[in-house]
């Protein structure tokens, strides 16, 4: 499935319209953390790195991180051990301390 969704990425541009559109954007005007994903993901799978990054730069960072997460973790299930909590609360913290940077930097013109 996630494969399908990234060969749509990849052959449609969402700016061109067609996608789901964020409802809480709509809602309040700010934006979500993951606001710009669906565009970001469309010039990753582009090889556009700095495009991909003015549209959400903290895909652009958690992709490759995401992917050493899942490599730690896979090889902590081979040995036995759990998953790290302070991991995933660490996430959190990042994804809503980037929520609350983005919209003030937008709210005080800083971005667009």
């Amino acid at each position: 499935m996630a494969f399908l969704a990234l060969v749509v990425l990849y052959r449609n541009d969402p700016s061109e319209g067609g996608f789901p559109v964020c409802p809480f954007h709509g809602t309040t005007g700010l934006l979500c953390p993951g606001c710009g994903a669906q565009r970001a993901m469309h010039h990753l799978l582009h090889g556009r790195v700095s495009a991909a990054w003015t549209h959400n730069a903290l895909l652009v960072i958690a992709i490759p991180l995401l992917g050493l997460h899942w490599g730690a973790y896979r090889i902590r299930a081979l040995t036995g051990s759990v998953a790290n909590k302070r991991v995933i609360g660490a996430w959190v913290i990042v994804i809503l301390v980037w929520w609350v940077m983005r919209n003030t930097a937008v709210m005080t013109g800083f971005a667009q």
